[in-house]
């Protein structure tokens, strides 16, 4: 592999800095340390950074923070370490655009295994474009993609996260067509939405709550076992 991506690892914790630095410099990789977050955006910035590996348990400034703003100003990949007990806080973590994680105690090999597939989803992207402005009518509900709004059937903006509405843009692009988990990863990673697989599913669940009459017994956006996700209803763009 090539040795030119950049890895800065942040975690308070001195030993779990060399461990990492250890099994990602034995691969080729470059590495940057830092114990607190106080200086990530710089250093991502200075150094060209490809992938932060970040731990949530930060002091001063925490992880999901840094995670947020790292997705909002930049295209860096971003691996986050969580504790046991930190469950709430890596789904949010993914929500916001992380792209993958890693709980603690963990095994090196996995670790370098799982910076790797970060490494290939980034490399592997689409660019991002610039939308197309433009309205979605599915069913009684409208899509704006210039206002990026989503309105229901009783005339209200339903909130949505950049990762929700991204999402559902991807399934009206495409809708009656059966998309895996990795052409909804393809799909969405560019507008710095999550790239992994298991934040996938947990972003269809959200947004199945908040445009499916019956979360439980969706009607719209459909599982296709073994196979990824259908979006079921007509779609008109405009």
């Amino acid at each position: 592999m090539s040795g030119a991506e950049r890895i800065l690892v942040v975690d308070d914790e001195p030993g779990i800095r060399q461990v990492v630095r250890i099994a990602l410099e034995s691969a080729g990789y470059k590495v940057f340390t830092l114990p607190s977050g106080e200086k990530v955006v710089e250093t991502v910035e200075n150094e060209k950074i490809d992938v932060v590996i970040l731990d949530l348990g930060l002091p001063g400034i925490d992880g999901l923070t840094l995670t947020r703003s790292l997705k909002e100003h930049s295209n860096v990949g971003v691996l986050i370490l969580s504790g046991r007990g930190e469950t709430t806080e890596k789904i949010i973590g993914l929500e916001i655009g992380a792209d993958d994680y890693v709980a603690k105690p963990f095994e090196p090999r996995e670790l370098l295994a799982r910076t790797r597939s970060v490494l290939r989803r980034l490399k592997s992207a689409p660019k991002p474009e610039k939308p197309v402005k433009g309205v979605y009518l599915f069913g009684d509900w409208k899509l704006d993609l210039q206002t990026r709004s989503v309105t229901s059937p009783g005339g209200n903006t339903v909130s949505m996260s950049s990762g929700e509405f991204t999402l559902l843009v991807a399934f009206l692009e495409h809708p009656n067509r059966v998309l895996s988990r990795d052409q909804l990863m393809d799909y969405t990673h560019s507008a710095d939405t999550p790239a992994f697989d298991r934040s996938v599913d947990v972003q269809i669940a959200r947004l199945r709550k908040k445009i499916e009459p019956d979360s439980k017994s969706p009607q719209m956006i459909k599982t296709i076992r073994n196979a990824g996700y259908m979006f079921t209803a007509e779609v008109e763009h405009g």
